[in-house]
């Protein structure tokens, strides 16, 4: 399977707590819910369409709370992102938690990187990481993404967990798709090709 990130972000880089005041306060993150006010219809089509094309989903601890509180209690047959979730396999990534109740999910045994790549032999399409930065820095970290849908926003807010630490290994990847919403939210694809290559500009 392709590993691939979809995360909402600010025009600076930061991907905490899009949905809601309370979502993810650590290090005093007073922003929460800087995404509800631009999400539009253009934007559902875009979630819907990614969540369509998963056959399993890999979560940070957070991000596995926040969902398995809320998806669950959503009726596949009215919702087609609810019905990938709940019925798709999700492997969680935690320290902390001991056990997992949502139908389908079931905690990572041992390393996270030596775990996801071998879930990334597996057969399929594309095993999808929504929201989990902590667990993003360890897959960029660790050379794991295959490609990142990024959903960026005309936000800036100057502090919080932001997509990309300092130190990653350099890498090229290739823009494969573009669109805009009606509120001003671009949408890119951008899948892994390799290296990057490097020149002077002008030579």
């Amino acid at each position: 399977m392709k590993l691939v990130v979809t995360t909402f972000l600010t025009m600076d880089g930061v991907m905490q707590a899009p949905g809601g005041p309370q979502e993810d306060t650590s290090g005093g993150f007073r922003h929460g819910g800087w995404l509800a006010p631009h999400f539009d219809e253009t934007l559902g089509e875009v979630m819907t369409a990614r969540m369509g094309q998963a056959d399993a989903f890999l979560l940070g601890r957070r991000t596995y709370e926040i969902f398995a509180a809320h998806w669950p209690g959503v009726d596949n047959a009215d919702d087609p992102i609810a019905d990938s979730l709940n019925r798709l396999p999700k492997h969680v990534a935690s320290r902390t938690l001991d056990r997992v109740e949502w139908q389908g999910a079931e905690l990572i045994d041992g390393e996270v990187p030596q775990a996801v790549a071998e879930l990334k032999k597996r057969p399929g399409r594309e095993l999808q990481v929504h929201g989990s930065a902590d667990l993003v820095h360890t897959l960029a970290a660790h050379d794991l993404v295959d490609a990142y849908q990024l959903l960026v926003f005309p936000v800036l807010l100057g502090s919080g967990k932001r997509l990309f630490a300092e130190g990653l290994e350099p890498t090229a990847f290739a823009l494969t798709e573009a669109r805009t919403s009606s509120t001003g939210v671009t949408v890119q694809v951008y899948e892994r090709t390799g290296r990057p290559e490097y020149g002077l500009v002008g030579s």
